[in-house]
Parts: C-alpha cells; structure tokens; sequence
C-alpha cells in the first residue's frame, strides 16, 4: 500500500469529520439560566438523554466542552454493535431472570434504537443495517463465539453460525476458523448521527450549547448549579454523560474507567473490482482476540481498519504500520491503494466489561463504560437515563443502578496497561479467546 496516512489529532483529522454534514449552528452558554435537568457532554450519552428527556416534557440544557460528538462519539469506527462482554446466559444468572431478563433486551436492542432514531427523525446519516461479524481467530477462541451466538439465536434473534467457508465468504478472506454473524448489527457515519441527534433534540425542545464546558457543580436551592465561563445552570437534575473524557468536575469520575486509545486507518474509495472482493454484503468486523482488529467499507468504498492505539494521544508510525499490516494480511491483494486518513478517539474501559449506570448524589446521575460498543450502548444508555430523570423508580429501570465504580491505582494505569497489553499479544498469539 502506498506510503502512511497522517495522523491528525483531534476531531478535524478524521474521516468523519470531512464527509458528515455540517455541525448545527449552536451557542456557547452566555447567561444564567434554569431548567428541569442539565445533561453535561454532547456525545452519544448526552445526547440521547437529552432527546429522550425532551420528549418525556422535561426542560432540558446540554453543556458540552467542545463542539458536538467531538470526543469519541465523532472519531469512533461507526460499527453499531449491539449486546455487551457478557453473555445473555450471564446476565440473567449475574443480576436475576427479572432484571438480567431487561438487561438483555436492552443491550440486545441497542443496534435497532440507533437505526430507528436514525429513521424516526430524518437524521442525515449514511447507514446500513446488514449485519456485524464477530470472527474467531483459532479454534480455542471458537466455542465461545458459537456459545454466544447459540444464546442470541435461543432469543430469537437474527443471527447464524459461520463455518470457515461461509465466513470466508462474507469477509473475502480466509483467516477465520469460523464466527457468527448478528444480523441487527450495522454501521454509520458517527459524527453525523452524533449531529443529527443534536438537531433531532433542538427539534424536541432541549437548548444545546457548545465551547462551554461546565466549570464547577455545587448544590443550590433549587437542586443543583452548574457555572461555565460566561454563565450558570441551575437544575433540579444533573445527568453527566462525559465517559472516557470526563476531567474534575465530580470527585471520582475521571478515575471510574481506564481510557485507552483506538486508531483507525482509511483507504482511498477503492474501485469496484477491489470493493467486489471485500465484505460484499456491507457487513462490520471484530475478532475474538483481546486486542482486536475491526474493519468494515464505508458507503463511499473506503476500507477502515482500526485497533489498539499507544497510550497517549500522540500517534506514530508504527502505530499506523501496524493497521497498514493488519490490512494486507487480510487482503494482500490491495497492493498499492492509497490512504487518505488516520484518526484517534478515547475508549473507556470499565473493570467489569459492563456499562455503567451510577447514582453519585441526589439528582445527579452518570452513565459510562462502553467499551467498545459506545455506538449502541451510549444510545441505549440515554433512554434508561431519560426514563430515571422523568421519575421512573430504580427497579423499574432497564440498568442496575450502582455507587461509581473506582479503578484501583488509576494512577499507575500506563504501566499496568502497557503490561496488559503484552501479556494479551501473547494470549492472541496462542489463540486464546478474547
């Protein structure tokens, strides 16, 4: 392939960034203002309680620091997985038939929110909803992929098992023993969802603001008082939907997840004899390996590959050769094809694999921990959000609702991720489920 893309930093060097539409044209904050509830971070959280909040009657205020989707939610791959770590099997036995039983439907249903909100309001977004593969790179790691798929599919879900042939067929590669595919899966363009979601909420009512990152949180009279810059909300309900890229607003937040790095790579849109050979039914791809490539053609012919970054925000060369690599093995055929981009976003990790829903005080609600699934499960986790801040009990939300979780030695987290990452090369290397 020809030479290296150039890895920009930020928003601005991504894919998305050059092909979503326009950002809607949103103030910063400049004033004091009330409302029934602030939600602070205009990613996928933020935004999908704030639409739902809206359209249960609540007056609802959005702060975000930058500008919409601007963290991970505008840099991510765009694959809309559904489902989470664990399994609908453990979900019922960890948290009970009735609640695991929600839980699952929930999770399950992620992929299906997205593409209906999509739809619902005319969200300017290129998608397709044809299924996401999920390939097993031994035959170690197979049975827990035939595992999950035989408890999706007991569920009634779309989904089938792939030998190695008809995996091969679906991805124009042979590495795979074998996988499943789900077929409620898909893939968008994530800045423009991202973007059409904040319209869709200025369509319902809520007042958004950009480049007003909240400042400072402090109980008030009237519930809670958030200070920015140049003004102030003052809410009876706060929902801080900052994830991987919360700072020290709320004592605690910042460290309930480890963030890491994701970097992907996009190619020229290939021509059509190359673009025949490669995921010919518009499909999404992850593996089973712990570190996992995903890759998957955009709707204009590019050919994204993503994976693992560094630990820092910077992003080398050999970060970049080592998608570029990764892409060949896959399809060696590619040749020279030029790159045009390579971009990077935050993930957070959580401990438990799990997504987060957290009570911090009276009022005040996060939620976090997608990792890696964000797409689905930041849109999912918007609905139990909006559903809580409207009055719904806890037992009748759809998430269990927990104290924040804490990472022990957050600040010791490069050295232990730059450990965990080793010793899980060497368990991809023997095979080993992910």
């Amino acid at each position: 392939m020809t030479g290296l893309p150039r890895h920009v930093p930020g928003l601005a060097g991504s894919l998305w960034s050059a092909t979503a539409p326009t950002a809607p044209d949103l103030p910063a904050l400049d004033g004091d203002i009330h409302a029934d509830v602030v939600v602070v971070g205009g990613g996928f959280t933020g935004l999908s309680t704030a639409l739902h909040a809206a359209e249960a009657g609540l007056s609802v205020v959005l702060l975000e620091a930058g500008e919409i989707g601007s963290g991970a939610s505008g840099r991510n791959g765009g694959q809309v997985i559904p489902g989470v770590k664990l399994d609908p099997d453990d979900l019922e036995r960890t948290f009970g038939s009735d609640l695991g039983g929600r839980m699952t439907r929930l999770v399950g249903g992620g992929a299906d929110l997205v593409f209906d909100l999509i739809q619902r309001h005319g969200i300017d977004c290129p998608w397709r909803q044809d299924g996401w593969i999920q390939g097993a790179h031994s035959t170690i790691a197979l049975p827990s992929v035939l595992k999950r798929a035989e408890q999706w599919i007991a569920r009634g879900v779309p989904a089938d098992i792939l030998d190695r042939a008809a995996i091969a067929a679906e991805t124009g590669h042979d590495t795979y023993v074998g996988g499943w595919i789900d077929r409620r899966a898909g893939q968008v363009n994530p800045l423009a969802y991202a973007r059409g979601l904040a319209r869709a909420a200025v369509g319902r009512g809520a007042r958004l603001f950009v480049q007003s990152p909240a400042t400072a949180i402090g109980k008030h009279a009237e519930g809670w008082k958030l200070a920015t810059a140049k003004g102030s909300v003052v809410a009876a309900q706060v929902a801080l939907c900052t994830d991987a890229y919360s700072g020290a607003l709320w004592p605690g937040l910042r460290v309930a997840q480890v963030p890491v790095n994701s970097v992907q790579v996009a190619t020229v849109p290939l021509g059509h004899n190359l673009r025949s050979r490669i995921l010919p039914n518009g499909v999404v791809v992850s593996e089973t390996r712990k570190l996992a490539w995903y890759y998957r053609l955009d709707a204009d012919g590019r050919l994204l590959m993503g994976g693992r970054g560094p630990l820092g925000e910077q992003v080398g060369d050999a970060t970049l050769r080592g998608l570029t690599r990764a892409l060949h093995r896959f399809y060696p055929f590619l040749g020279d094809v030029a790159w045009s981009h390579a971009w990077s976003g935050t993930v957070g990790l959580t401990l438990d694999h799990m997504p987060h829903l957290c009570r911090l005080a009276p009022g005040v609600l996060a939620g976090l921990g997608y990792n890696g699934r964000g797409v689905a499960m930041a849109s999912a986790m918007g609905t139990v959000l909006a559903k809580s801040l409207a009055g719904s009990p806890d037992r009748d939300l759809d998430l269990p609702v927990t104290d924040l979780p804490r990472v022990p030695l957050h600040g010791l987290r490069q050295p232990f991720v730059a450990m965990a990452i080793g010793y899980h090369r060497i368990r991809d290397a023997l095979g080993l489920p992910g």
